[in-house]
């Protein structure tokens, strides 16, 4: 049951944020909702557990599309960094402010950027384009980001200083929209770059958040430094570019680590986990 340990660490902590939100804001959804990605997520790793090949896609898509397709288009809420910003705004504890809070601002406490290898929509179909490996050097763009973040920011701001009304229905607008650029950024990135995950490397406003909390993730990949034969291997399969083969959580790149663990799959001597 030990490889097991994962799954029913992540499910008891999902659940439990289910649970006191369904009682806190008397509402059956946050219930469902989060017990149906907790459960997602769980599965994946178990399926991860068994050494099954599509586990993470698995879970990119069962969460990707819930939060797409259904709280996006049919609820439609904005899921993205605006829609944050919207409702902090508001002073309103729903929706997208309870969503970044859990998966991108105190969950990644726990399992840092799992959310960009298990349930971020925006990647879930970048990771399906060639270049699952980087075939160039990463580029010194990872600024950019901050500027993304910025920008969101100030958009929001401007919607609430300027006399503008039916902020909600401008908000899924912005969803829509805001979705449209990120997957056709994000697909013109990957192609120039030869790097699916440039867009999330360079130009992604949610690592903004997602970055300081990662650096002290519980679950993160551990490498044994005095198994390890540094053949290198592990870095030709990191698609984030992360410095696996050291242990120190200050290793290169150390917070873009998504758990995608491939990694530890091409390790010869174990020395990952």
């Amino acid at each position: 049951m030990k490889k097991y340990l994962p799954s029913l660490l992540l499910l008891a902590v999902f659940e439990s944020v289910a649970i006191i939100l369904w009682l806190t804001k008397d509402n059956l959804f946050y219930l469902l909702n989060f017990s149906y990605i907790g459960g997602c997520i769980a599965l994946g790793l178990a399926f991860f557990a068994n050494e099954k090949r599509y586990a993470r896609q698995f879970v990119q898509f069962a969460v990707g599309c819930y939060m797409l397709l259904y709280l996006g288009l049919v609820c439609q809420e904005n899921m993205q960094i605006e829609g944050f910003w919207y409702y902090l705004f508001l002073g309103v504890f729903e929706a997208a402010t309870i969503h970044y809070a859990v998966a991108k601002i105190f969950g990644p406490l726990l399992f840092g950027r799992g959310w960009c290898g298990y349930a971020c929509w925006t990647a879930m179909v970048l990771d399906l384009l060639p270049y699952r490996l980087p075939r160039q050097p990463r580029k010194k763009l990872g600024f950019l980001r901050y500027v993304t973040f910025a920008a969101a920011l100030a958009l929001v701001a401007g919607l609430f200083l300027l006399p503008i009304g039916n902020l909600e229905r401008i908000m899924f607008r912005l969803f829509l929209v805001g979705n449209l650029l990120y997957y056709t950024v994000g697909v013109a990135l990957a192609f120039a770059f030869r790097d699916n995950r440039a867009f999330c490397k360079y130009l992604c406003p949610i690592t903004v958040f997602l970055k300081p909390m990662s650096y002290f993730a519980l679950l993160r990949v551990h490498c044994d430094e005095k198994t390890c034969v540094r053949c290198g291997k592990c870095l030709k399969a990191c698609p984030m570019d992360v410095e696996v083969n050291r242990q120190a959580r200050s290793r290169k790149n150390a917070t873009e680590c998504i758990l995608c663990y491939e990694c530890v799959k091409v390790c010869p001597t174990k020395a990952l986990h």
